[in-house]
């Protein structure tokens, strides 16, 4: 290889994995508030924590790799040009054609992992949450309940629910106090013991022995009643959607190919953008970084990242029009992936061509 292909290669890939290696840590910071607060309102268990943080980064790379690979190459071209580099190497014959092998061999493999990840590794992570998730509602009353401490139940329902113990397998309770309420009721439940019994269908029923049950209006008013009963059973509000194999999110590219629903069509284009516009954001990034040796590079670089930002909401606001039917599916969404890569391939073979013309001009 070339000095010159070795150097502009590791220039390209430090600035990559250096933004890549930033924008890592700021998305760790974000997939990790949103698991925990997935587990305050207890939809995760607390067990789960780390495997969860896994899988929502590995959802995330298609959208963290394009970023960074393009905000990384507007880096290291921006300090070619500060340095005066990158003139000098203009000045002996190296153009765009000859500055496309070291780009393509670090933009290559990045828009593999990204392939790989949108078609393959962030369906199959998705779809291993929502099971992790499913298998462990089905063991535990309310994801991240623990003894001693009251816990809101899920569903939205305004309720608490408190244990003094609570068997290992989280299946059995003792000494329980149960609060929801309606529209126009409340209750209280208390028990010395219960069970927790889960259905075919994956509702979650608490069997409570020999305790009392207190109602009563939610508001003003004397009408409350109190029982005392040998066994009652009271029906769970499910913490999370049931995991259902044929949701179009969840399903392998491959058995989307074959599903005629609109949503599966939609999520299909969804997973195929990415890798695609990825090597558009990577073309359109040493156009976009072209500055004079004095010019502040930042403005340009504000630029890069509009243009992922608006790229990026359009691919999934189309996916949401084609599932809506707004869009025809045979449309897809080409209609941004083609234009995108024709805008970065004439901004990159055409670098420079207008600012030589307008200077002999």
């Amino acid at each position: 290889m070339p000095k010159l292909d070795r150097y502009l290669l590791s220039e390209f890939a430090q600035a990559t994995f250096a933004t890549l290696t930033v924008l890592l840590i700021v998305s760790i910071g974000g997939a990790f508030t949103d698991v925990l607060g997935d587990i305050a309102r207890g939809r995760v268990p607390a067990g789960m924590m780390l495997a969860q943080l896994g899988l929502v980064l590995l959802k995330w790379l298609p959208l963290i790799l394009p970023l960074s690979l393009m905000l990384g190459l507007m880096l290291a071209v921006g300090r070619l040009y500060r340095d005066s580099e990158m003139p000098v190497i203009a000045s002996i014959g190296v153009g765009p054609k000859r500055l496309l092998k070291p780009l393509l061999m670090v933009v290559a493999p990045i828009v593999l992992v990204v392939a790989a990840c949108s078609l393959w590794l962030g369906p199959w992570a998705e779809r291993l949450s929502k099971q992790m998730i499913s298998e462990a509602n089905r063991n535990l009353i309310v994801a991240g309940l623990e003894p001693g401490s009251f816990t809101e139940l899920p569903g939205g329902q305004g309720g608490v629910i408190y244990v003094g113990a609570m068997s290992n397998d989280g299946s059995r309770f003792q000494r329980v106090f149960v609060y929801r309420q309606g529209e126009d009721r409340r209750e209280i439940t208390t028990s010395n013991d219960g069970v927790l019994n889960v259905d075919a269908d994956g509702n979650r029923y608490l069997t409570l022995n020999n305790g009392f049950q207190v109602e009563g209006p939610r508001d003003n008013g004397l009408d409350f009643r109190m029982m005392h009963y040998a066994s009652n059973e009271l029906l769970l509000p499910a913490g999370e959607t049931k995991f259902d194999p044929k949701n179009p999110e969840l399903m392998g590219t491959l058995d989307l190919l074959g599903d005629n629903r609109r949503e599966a069509g939609a999520q299909l284009h969804y997973r195929l953008a990415p890798p695609l516009l990825t090597l558009a954001f990577a073309l359109m990034a040493i156009p976009l970084a072209r500055s004079m040796p004095r010019q502040a590079r930042y403005g340009r670089i504000l630029m890069g990242f509009l243009a992922y930002v608006i790229g990026i909401n359009l691919m999934i606001a189309g996916t949401g029009w084609l599932e809506d039917g707004k869009i025809a599916l045979g449309l897809g969404l080409w209609w941004l992936v083609l234009p995108a890569l024709a805008l970065a391939l004439w901004l990159y073979f055409g670098d420079g061509r207008l600012r030589r013309a307008r200077a002999l001009a």
